[in-house]
């Protein structure tokens, strides 16, 4: 017997996770989030090695979750490279409250039961 909501994927090698948060000063959330958003986009479109980068915002909060899946390890040291993450970078220290520490892991690539 099959559970109905399981999620099946095909499987496929493990890919570098990366995990950023950030606590955002309230008044300044919209500008965060256009450069987040910018960095996101960019990402996504102009980086072959980018698979998601999804902005998480949460309720009654200003923390902020950034959630990127590049291809590998190798695919990220590119996007550290990139202008829009220049752009992200010069942005954001006005913005914050304070960055929390990234998180680094690896996705498992097989099939979810």
């Amino acid at each position: 017997m099959t559970n109905a909501s399981a999620v099946s994927v095909a499987p496929a090698a493990s890919v570098f996770v990366v995990i950023a948060e950030f606590e955002v000063k309230s008044a300044a959330l919209a500008d965060f989030l256009a450069l987040a958003h910018d960095d996101a986009h960019h990402s996504v479109t102009d980086e072959a090695g980018c698979l998601q980068f999804d902005v998480v915002c949460f309720p009654d909060s200003t923390r902020v979750l950034f959630y990127e899946i590049y291809r590998d390890r190798a695919a990220f040291d590119v996007h550290l490279k990139t202008p829009h993450l220049e752009r992200f970078r010069a942005g954001f220290p006005a913005c914050i409250e304070r960055e929390l520490p990234v998180r680094f892991g690896f996705r498992d690539g097989g099939a979810v039961q």
